[in-house]
């Protein structure tokens, strides 16, 4: 069996989680949240996003959450256009991430560009914050389903991977934005990226709509992935993609890990501890399976 021995989870609940949160969580409260994660052992973390508060509003403490949360550590900061740019520079961030989605139409509800128009409009932006020196992560959303085209072909996938890493990306963060896709067609799509992308972090993003997460993650440990983005309780949902549910839930995959004898560094007591921080001050409910059935054991004793 193909299993790595090591594998490092990029938390994503504090940006992707929480950006559509219908409660309005205060900034101090999310401060908390991300050191709790910090604690529990992330090197790398998708701390927020220079987004318009207009169309995020859960986001409009992003300066603040950078000023209190930044570390040594890689901590990622979405960067939507060059305006999102020129105010991770003033934070003095080091470390961004842009996303496109391989779907027209997606790409079209999300920020009212094609996908050709946003891949003109970010690759000189990525080839100088390269030549800054900048880490550079690119999110490519629905690269298996989108749910206004429908199936993906996987040759769209590698045409836009293959842009950004000719301009210098050091992440693909490659997306079943919808939860769609199945382990064989997992398996098949990252084992070409594996190939063709040799010298490029290849990062797998799962949603758990159909409750396939786990189940697509193994397909792509199998593929060579060791890599993937996950969300502490499941928290996360996208606004352009009607159905989809929360992210995989770092819990559930850290669970799954460790019973196969893969290190992450990752302590799972202390993630229980940040998640347990943040779920009063949610809307809907944790997803986790490993975090319900730890509280219903805490329970019982």
């Amino acid at each position: 069996m193909n299993l790595p021995e090591h594998v490092t989870l990029i938390e994503v609940g504090p940006r992707d989680g929480l950006q559509n949160e219908k409660n309005e969580i205060p900034t101090e409260i999310k401060i908390e949240f991300i050191k709790s994660l910090k604690n529990a052992g992330f090197k790398e973390m998708e701390l927020t996003s220079f987004v318009s508060p207009k169309w995020v509003p859960q986001l409009k403490d992003a300066e603040e959450i950078i000023r209190y949360c930044t570390d040594e550590h890689r901590n990622i900061v979405l960067t939507p256009n060059e305006k999102g740019v020129e105010l991770a520079k003033e934070s003095k961030c080091d470390s961004v991430a842009f996303f496109v989605g391989v779907s027209e139409s997606f790409n079209l509800k999300n920020i009212n560009r094609t996908t050709k128009e946003s891949m003109a409009s970010l690759l000189p932006v990525i080839r100088q914050l390269k030549a800054e020196e900048f880490f550079v992560r690119a999110c490519i959303s629905t690269s298996f389903y989108c749910p206004y085209e429908g199936r993906i072909h996987p040759d769209d996938v590698l045409t836009i991977c293959q842009q950004f890493a000719d301009a210098g990306v050091d992440d693909l963060s490659v997306a079943d934005t919808i939860g769609m896709a199945n382990p064989l067609e997992v398996f098949e799509l990252f084992s070409q990226l594996k190939s063709r992308f040799p010298d490029v972090l290849l990062t797998a993003h799962f949603h758990d709509t159909r409750g396939m997460a786990l189940a697509n993650i193994f397909a792509a440990l199998q593929a060579g992935v060791d890599r993937f983005d996950t969300s502490a309780g499941g928290l996360g949902g996208c606004p352009f993609a009607p159905g989809a549910t929360g992210n995989a839930a770092t819990e559930d995959v850290l669970g799954m890990l460790h019973a196969l004898n893969i290190k992450t560094g990752i302590n799972m007591n202390q993630l229980f501890k940040a998640v347990e921080l943040i779920e009063p001050h949610l809307a809907g409910a944790i997803q986790s399976k490993q975090y319900h059935l730890n509280k219903r054991a805490n329970a019982v004793k």
